[in-house]
């Protein structure tokens, strides 16, 4: 059990000191060297853990990305009128990017730049959020919440991309806009394009 606990220890310390220098260095810029030197081991210990660079890097992505706290939070949203549920989903989206924000911004950059496996794995973690609050919003299209033509996976991409879209502009781009308006905003273009109006 100590020996297992001790594993776990050093695992999630590679990770962590992965991520803090992903973070500011991006995934091309940063070294396994540098990696086991922050995390203060030797740096063949950390390829006992992971025998490449990309695969602790798509550890690092998995301890990242938005699946588990929308499993987390979909009992919740499910007890809710449909606009606050949107509004809860992408309150804790949009906080998990911006928590994350020069991790994103420097894949974002360096994206078409990494192996085919990395930008593989990136697309399928993506799509899988995408699938997991389209069959929230099929629920709601078989209790009548929604229209009946509404292609889900199709509604799902679209809420999520647009979120993004507005993330990237104010982070990445650095554009000036009125962030909680345009949110709104969104999600009520969202709201309306999607419900059955009875």
């Amino acid at each position: 059990m100590l020996v297992i606990t001790t594993m776990n220890i050093t695992r999630d310390k590679i990770i962590q000191s992965a991520l803090k220098l992903f973070s500011k260095k991006g995934f091309l810029g940063t070294t396994t060297k540098e990696i086991a030197k922050e995390a203060k081991i030797a740096e063949v210990t950390l390829f006992r853990y992971f025998n490449s660079k990309e695969n602790l890097f798509i550890e690092v992505l998995r301890s990242q990305y938005f699946l588990p706290t929308l499993k987390d939070i979909l009992p919740k949203i499910k007890k809710m009128e449909y606009k606050r549920a949107l509004q809860t989903v992408a309150k804790y989206f949009l906080a998990l990017l911006k928590n994350k924000k020069d991790l994103i911004c420097i894949m974002h950059a360096e994206m078409f730049k990494y192996p085919a496996e990395i930008r593989e794995i990136n697309i399928k973690m993506i799509h899988e959020v995408y699938l997991v609050f389209a069959s929230y919003l099929e629920d709601l299209k078989e209790k009548n919440v929604l229209k009946k033509d509404i292609d889900t996976t199709y509604a799902s991409t679209a809420f999520f991309g647009m979120l993004f879209n507005l993330f990237i502009k104010k982070e990445f781009l650095k554009r000036k806009i009125n962030f909680k308006k345009a949110v709104q905003t969104y999600i009520d273009i969202f709201y309306d394009g999607t419900r059955r109006i009875k």
